[in-house]
């Protein structure tokens, strides 16, 4: 693993500079260590005490804090949000369905992600009341529980149930009930800058930026070393106790760990690397299932940091990585890790052998193909399944240059796959569930240990009706986000931007383009001001969709998704 990390630390032209370890094993920290540069202008060296931002790795404590609450009998999993939280409401009458157990399985049914002012580069306060003002203002995209779709707002949320039943902040109540008494003098949610040297800086195209300060703190603001979460760790295994004290119950902890996908009517795969608990990523990560072990699995990433996360309760192994950077891959690097250990420690047997597949023979009874073809919408990037004529499909991703070919001459074959002949570590597979026709892509990880299972889009049907007038004239127009706080990353770095258009495959809909990143999303058009939400897409595809809403500010015309205000610009 140590060789990974340098090998990725040497890449040219790259943002990541820093990347630090611990692992657990048995009793102790068994091996913790820095690489890198926390402030690369200035020559600074990452230490193990050095801060990362570890992200969304910060649900785990957001699901802690819940099942802490429960222990205390001030909340139930399945009790409705608005008994708890009498200001919460959404323009769809079924909010009042949306649980506790909801918000952190990825299941309330919420847009998705509120992006104002939650990466910057000071303290932006109020973003979770912000967030609720945001869900007052929008519609449910599916029913609460219906399916597992990642969600950031579910578990902002729990920050304002948490100040709402017992009148602390939530960082100041992860300070009482956990940070403390586990000894994590290393973990805290940036309220207020941090002292030079004792934090890793972000980089972005070559300068070393200011601290990233991210305002979703159940979501994913927390700053820790990958050590001070090795007290997490060993606590979890130890069923709730950390050296004699109870910080939580044990029955709370197997809560966290039942999969919540496995419960939702809408799961159209079988073999998802995602199989969501409670906080967790997965509750059955399945590089490590390849070995035979138990793990449970959260990742984080940030504007700027990408972070991974395991405990293994019964073979009492855990590990945390975190870089300021993308350009690695911390997941294959502590399976691999965990499964060498294990197998040393004599947990498993042997480290499983990488998958070597090879391409099924074509199906020899056909189907109807043309059932098949058509647009998968998403989240970010159309998807086109198109018939080649000779029994066989194309899969292309639509991006700002049009159309592209993603795979070609997929056929029909034994294993009721779709496979080319030239590619055998990716094919695709079509599944219905409940009316809603799945493009899932079946895929082997860098490091072949497992196939996995990833919806990319759900079939969308054409709509006969033209667009309304109202929303033809603004086909082409584009927009710029003049709320941004100075001190965000968009009001400091990157302006928001994006575009309204058309796809003239599905021209009944509303395309929204954002620039900042590059995503396209298919609405379909509520009224002349209004366009909504399209698909229910588990797992990731589904996640983060909008509503844009038009709003007259005297003779302006205003675009507005959530609580973000547009200015048209062209």
């Amino acid at each position: 693993m140590r060789e990974g990390i340098l090998a990725a630390l040497r890449q040219d032209k790259v943002d990541l500079s820093a990347i630090s370890v611990a692992m657990f094993a048995g009793d102790r920290v068994v091996w913790q260590e820095a690489f890198g540069y926390a402030n690369r202008e200035s020559g600074l060296r990452a230490t193990v005490d050095t801060r990362f931002n570890i992200g969304s790795v910060a649900k785990v404590f957001a699901a802690l804090a819940v099942m802490i609450l429960r222990d205390q009998g001030k909340l139930s999993l399945d009790q409705p949000v608005v008994e708890l939280l009498p200001s919460f409401s959404m323009r769809s009458p079924d909010y009042s369905k949306v649980t506790v157990r909801h918000l952190i399985s990825h299941s309330p049914g919420f847009p998705g992600f509120n992006r104002r002012n939650v990466f910057n580069f000071a303290p932006v306060p109020g973003y979770a009341q912000d967030t609720l003002k945001g869900l007052q203002q929008s519609r449910l995209k599916h029913d609460p529980g219906e399916l597992t779709v990642y969600c950031n707002d579910g578990f902002t949320m729990v920050e304002l149930l948490t100040l709402q039943l017992t009148g602390l902040s939530y960082p100041a109540f992860m300070q009482r009930a956990v940070f403390d008494p586990l000894g994590m003098t290393l973990t805290e949610y940036p309220l207020a800058p941090a002292v030079e040297g004792s934090f890793v800086h972000p980089n972005f195209e070559g300068r070393t930026l200011p601290q990233e300060m991210m305002a979703a703190h159940a979501t994913g603001s927390t700053m820790s070393t990958p050590a001070d979460m090795m007290k997490l760790a060993l606590m979890i295994m130890d069923g709730g106790t950390y050296q004699g004290r109870r910080i939580v119950s044990e029955s709370g902890l197997q809560d966290m760990a039942v999969d919540q996908s496995a419960m939702a009517p809408i799961n159209p795969i079988a073999a998802s690397p995602s199989r969501y608990g409670l906080g967790w990523d997965t509750v059955a990560q399945m590089g490590l299932a390849a070995g035979g072990l138990k793990a449970w699995g959260k990742n984080g990433g940030t504007a700027f940091f990408s972070t991974e996360f395991f405990v293994l309760p019964e073979a009492r192994l855990a590990v945390l990585v975190s870089g300021n950077g993308f350009e690695y891959d911390p997941r294959s690097l502590c399976e691999g890790l965990l499964l060498r250990a294990a197998a040393e420690r004599g947990a498993i047997r042997s480290v499983p052998s990488a998958i070597v597949s090879t391409v099924p023979a074509v199906a020899s009874a056909a189907i109807d193909a043309l059932a098949l073809p058509g647009i998968y919408a998403n989240y970010d990037k159309p998807l086109q399944v198109a018939d080649a004529g000779d029994g066989s499909l194309t899969v292309s991703g639509w991006s700002a240059s049009g159309w592209t070919v993603e795979q070609s001459g997929l056929r029909l074959r034994a294993d009721g796959r779709w496979w080319s002949d030239d590619v055998t570590g990716n094919c695709f597979l079509f599944a219905e569930v409940r009316g809603h026709r799945y493009l899932i892509r079946r895929l082997l990880p860098a490091n072949r240990l497992y196939w996995g299972e990833v919806p990319e889009g759900e079939w969308l049907p054409e709509i006969s009706a033209p667009l309304p007038d109202a929303w033809k004239a603004r086909l082409g127009s584009r927009w710029r986000c003049i709320d941004d706080d100075p001190q965000s990353i968009e009001g400091k770095l990157m302006p928001r931007t994006g575009a309204i258009g058309a796809m003239a495959e599905r021209p009944g809909y509303v395309v929204w383009f954002d620039d900042q990143p590059w995503r396209a999303q298919l609405l379909r058009v509520i009224d002349d001001n209004e366009a909504g939400m399209t698909v229910k897409v588990p797992v990731n595809a589904g996640r983060d969709l909008v509503e844009l809403r038009m709003v007259k500010d005297g003779a302006e015309e205003q675009l507005h998704i959530g609580t973000l205000v547009y200015r048209r610009t062209a």
